[in-house]
């Protein structure tokens, strides 16, 4: 019997052979994985080469290779509205955008060079207000390893503002993880230490916070304004934008990051086990 997690009408078939692999290649270390808009899956990883590409299938069909050194520490990955690629290059402090060709067009952060304000102290994971929220286009950085800080730049790569602190209170985080941006242009943080996912006005004011989690990893918001959020129960959790618990199950073991494609099916990076997970929406 295939595995089968969820509830409700989201219920889906794990796909343990999804991805086709040539004999003899192996992941290496998948940090994380996104899906363009024609749905070809990004697997970043912190071996060389740093990003391969997959088309819907789960065949092979590009690898970018590491050039001059870059990107050299794989974390989160995300794919914006024009179908440019963003990497966290973490330990370089730098958030890279690069063509869906792999062609490097956009850098930002001083290469090696950490900083206690913007740009970055090991930058985790970063985001494009979608095209109907009102800052359609900007970048938001969650800044999470050194700084405890959501940065928001235009989309040419001009900082704008920032807001967060360290600590535990609303608006103040431990180890900022990931970061999304909804229609109605409200920023959703996994606020990782915390046990949190922090959600705010596009200005950095505190709205509220959702608690029922351990060690929230990833938050991803899919074109219908649907949230899923990974943890280190390890678990997946289905929410409405209101926080609305809409299904959960156990999925991944320690997934890093979770993102869909255009048919609601669900790709997640197992970073601990060396694997790609994914799971076929059933129905």
């Amino acid at each position: 019997m295939p595995l089968t997690i969820g509830m409700g009408n989201h219920r889906y078939e794990y796909q343990p052979d999804w991805a086709r692999l040539p004999q003899g290649m192996e992941f290496q270390t998948p940090s994380a994985v996104a899906v363009d808009s024609h749905d070809r899956v990004y697997v970043f990883q912190r071996g060389d080469p740093p990003v391969l590409v997959f088309d819907r299938e789960g065949n092979l069909i590009g690898q970018w290779p590491r050039k001059g050194g870059v990107p050299i520490d794989a974390h989160l990955i995300y794919v914006g509205p024009d179908d440019g690629v963003y990497l966290a290059d973490r330990d370089a402090h730098q958030i890279l955008k690069y063509t869906p060709a792999g062609e490097l067009v956009m850098s930002l952060g001083t290469r090696g060079r950490a900083e206690l304000q913007a740009p970055f102290n090991h930058p985790a994971d970063m985001c494009v207000a979608p095209p109907g929220s009102p800052m359609a286009g900007d970048l938001f950085v969650a800044d999470g390893y050194g700084n405890s800080s959501i940065h928001r730049f235009s989309a040419a790569g001009v900082y704008i503002s920032s807001f967060g602190s360290p600590g535990s209170g609303p608006g103040q985080f431990r180890v900022p993880h990931s970061v999304r941006v909804s229609d109605d242009g409200r920023v959703y943080v996994a606020d990782r230490e915390n046990n949190r996912v922090q959600i705010f006005t596009p200005e950095g004011r505190f709205v509220e916070e959702w608690t029922d989690f351990k060690k929230p990893m990833g938050v991803h918001i899919d074109a219908a304004g649907t949230v899923y959020v990974t943890d280190q129960v390890p678990r997946l959790s289905i929410l409405t934008l209101d926080g609305q618990l809409i299904a959960r199950g156990r999925t991944f073991e320690q997934a890093h990051n979770v993102y869909t494609d255009s048919q609601g099916n669900i790709y997640g990076a197992d970073v601990q086990h060396n694997r790609l997970q994914v799971f076929r929406r059933v129905g």
